[in-house]
């Protein structure tokens, strides 16, 4: 089997994993309301954005980050929203695991990448 396809492999597997089944459950859910859909994709733009400034070295915007906090606030406070979004830090987590795993067999310090 080539690497290609294990890579494939894998990803059949993340989509067997509890942790995706409940993302994608939840997040299904979250998205179903329109005035939570349109909450979600503008905190998750901003939140690119914001990452982009990072990785760039750009300052961040004090204006964007608080705009962002305030949309956080809000989306905390809606079960369904909150429920999926722990959901997905869940499944990124695993996900950076294996980033990790990866990084170590190519020589590559993930950590050093990104200052822990």
């Amino acid at each position: 089997m080539n690497v290609y396809d294990q890579a494939h492999e894998l990803a059949r597997s993340l989509k067997e994993t509890e942790e995706y089944r409940e993302y994608q459950r939840l997040k299904e859910i979250a998205y179903d309301d329109s005035t939570n859909k349109a909450l979600l994709d503008e905190y998750k733009r901003m939140q690119y954005r914001m990452q982009m400034q990072l990785a760039s070295g750009s300052p961040i915007d004090e204006e964007e980050m608080q705009k962002m906090q305030r949309v956080a606030s809000i989306l905390q406070f809606n079960p369904d929203v909150s429920a999926y979004l722990l959901a997905e830090f869940r499944f990124q987590r695993m996900i950076s695991d294996i980033y990790q795993i990866l990084g170590e067999v190519a020589g590559i310090d993930l950590d050093a990448l990104t200052g822990k």
